[in-house]
């Protein structure tokens, strides 16, 4: 079955950076598009950035654009997140995520339901 392993969490001060990895098993990775979400307490998960099969094409929201990359490897089956700039607000579990099949609809590829496999999420704490 498809497993999603997130790491690279932890606590960092304001204007700090961290890098997220998922690493992902279980089926042909390239064939899949993958995407980044985060969760704050008493928040629901939100976007954050997704990348094409290829890493072609990435598209982040705009809170983060300007100080977030998303990039992936294929041949280490693996999504990244470098997160640069950081702020007290970007503080939330962060869980990797990829779809059912390898078809996405990105104008749709904000929602959570777009997403089927989840990893277990990764906690960020930005201290101001």
């Amino acid at each position: 079955q498809v497993q999603l392993v997130e790491s690279g969490g932890g606590l960092v001060q304001a204007g700090g950076s961290l890098r997220l990895s998922c690493a992902a098993s279980g089926r042909t990775f390239s064939r899949y598009a993958m995407g980044w979400f985060r969760q704050a307490p008493g928040k629901e998960r939100e976007f954050v950035a997704a990348i094409t099969r290829s890493g072609g094409n990435t598209y982040l929201t705009d809170s983060v654009k300007g100080r977030f990359t998303i990039s992936r490897d294929n041949a280490k089956n693996t999504v990244y997140l470098q997160m640069n700039s950081l702020k007290p607000e970007d503080t939330a579990v962060y869980f990797c995520a990829s779809p059912a099949g390898p078809l996405i609809d990105w104008a749709r590829a904000s929602s959570v339901a777009q997403w089927e496999y989840w990893g277990q999420g990764t906690q960020v704490t930005v201290s101001s």
